[in-house]
Order: C-alpha cells, then structure tokens, then sequence
C-alpha cells in the first residue's frame, strides 16, 4: 500500500535568526573601510598615475 496520498502532520522547524553585526562590529568595519580607501588612495598616486609635470 502506498502512502503517497496521506497527509502528514510534522513540526515546523525553527528558523535561524539572522546575526545582525553588533555597533562595535559595524564601527570597526567602516573604520576598516576608511583606511583600506586611504591606501587605495595613496597607491594609485604611488604606482599608477603618471608622473606630474615639473
């Protein structure tokens, strides 16, 4: 016999919340952002834009 047509009762399973960054997380993280755009920055006039005329 089959049991393709029976409807089973099951628990639902608990979802995951979703971690939101805490403030210190999200402090760090644009601070990781300014100085990562500051060396961005500072190696682009470094290494690849040509050189300034005297």
């Amino acid at each position: 016999m089959s049991d393709d047509n029976i409807v089973k009762f099951e628990r639902r399973k608990p979802k995951q919340e979703q971690r939101t960054a805490s403030p210190l997380q999200r402090k760090a993280l644009n601070w990781i952002a300014v100085i990562a755009a500051l060396v961005l920055v500072w190696a682009y006039y470094q290494f690849i834009s040509p050189p300034s005329l005297p």
